[in-house]
């Protein structure tokens, strides 16, 4: 049970920086209707420069908070620069537009901070154990992260619900020309919307970049499961998002540290070893397959 308790929070911690990445690409999505590829170059943008800050401030708080604002205009820039331009083109076009981004962010990373991977120590605050209960201790650090992701998903539902840019948000979901003939501007509003996307998703990068390392492509793959994390919750819907990543985290962790034992019986040890991450990644896509078959909009998604 110690053991269950374990891989139930780091599915849980898993589940919350999923739903970091998947919350920004889910409103660009949802109010935009711009499929964007290289939202998961943000997410290394934000751990490259939280490492670069980190190092100059020496100080794993400040360096991370500087980030955030940092990221947030990385994100503002490209808006301008280049999404801008996307949004009344087809989604095939945002497609390969937004691929050209992955590549080009990959090889401003290159250029910039070398083809070889970086490093950000844990915080020496955080470089601990702590008891979640009597004799069951648990990684500081990862403890950190769910409280942060906890926190960060608590205000975003209240900034989505409770005020005014919030409201421009769901209004901007659910019909944006009306929006615009109100006398809002959209452009604006654009802008700010995919800054704060990038915010959330550079918090994610610069959060996970302890546990992994900082390099380049690192936010392809985790991509991947961020677009399946939209599908399953509803494009959207920031509700339909929070409950798809704690789900597809729970998948995806349990599966791996249980699947191994049970493919033992009638496997080899290497066997059961390798073929248990495959099967737990299947799993999610499982899931998202029955989902748009039960409910083709996803969970929370608005029915058309």
């Amino acid at each position: 049970m110690e053991y269950l308790l374990l891989q139930v929070l780091n599915g849980v911690q898993l589940g919350l920086l999923m739903f970091l990445l998947a919350a920004g690409l889910t409103l660009t999505l949802g109010i935009m209707d711009l499929v964007n590829l290289a939202h998961g170059s943000l997410y290394m943008i934000g751990a490259y420069i939280a490492w670069t800050l980190i190092g100059v401030t020496d100080s794993f708080v400040l360096g991370a908070l500087l980030a955030l604002p940092a990221t947030f205009l990385v994100g503002v820039a490209v808006e301008i620069a280049v999404i801008r331009r996307l949004y009344a083109r087809d989604h095939l076009t945002q497609v390969l537009a937004t691929f050209g981004l992955i590549l080009f962010f990959n090889e401003l990373v290159r250029a910039l901070w070398g083809p070889g991977g970086k490093s950000i120590a844990v915080p020496a605050f955080l470089n601990r154990t702590i008891e979640i209960l009597p004799g069951v201790p648990y990684p500081a650090y990862r403890f950190a992260i769910i409280l942060v992701g906890a926190l960060v998903a608590i205000l975003l539902a209240w900034l989505v619900a409770r005020t005014r840019l919030g409201m421009l948000i769901r209004a901007g979901a659910s019909n944006r020309r009306m929006i615009g003939a109100l006398g809002v501007n959209i452009e604006l509003l654009f802008s700010l919307v995919f800054g704060l996307g990038a915010v959330f998703a550079g918090l994610a990068g610069l959060m996970a970049a302890p546990i992994a390392s900082v390099r380049i492509g690192m936010g392809d793959d985790i991509l991947i499961l961020a677009l399946v994390i939209i599908v399953i919750g509803g494009i959207g819907s920031i509700k339909g998002a929070f409950i798809a990543a704690m789900v597809v985290g729970q998948i995806d962790i349990v599966g791996r540290a249980f699947l191994p034992d049970m493919l033992k019986t009638f496997m080899s040890s290497s066997a059961a070893s390798s073929a248990a991450p495959a099967i737990s990644q299947v799993l999610v896509y499982v899931l998202m397959a029955a989902v748009l078959v039960w409910r083709p909009t996803g969970l929370f998604g608005q029915r058309t």
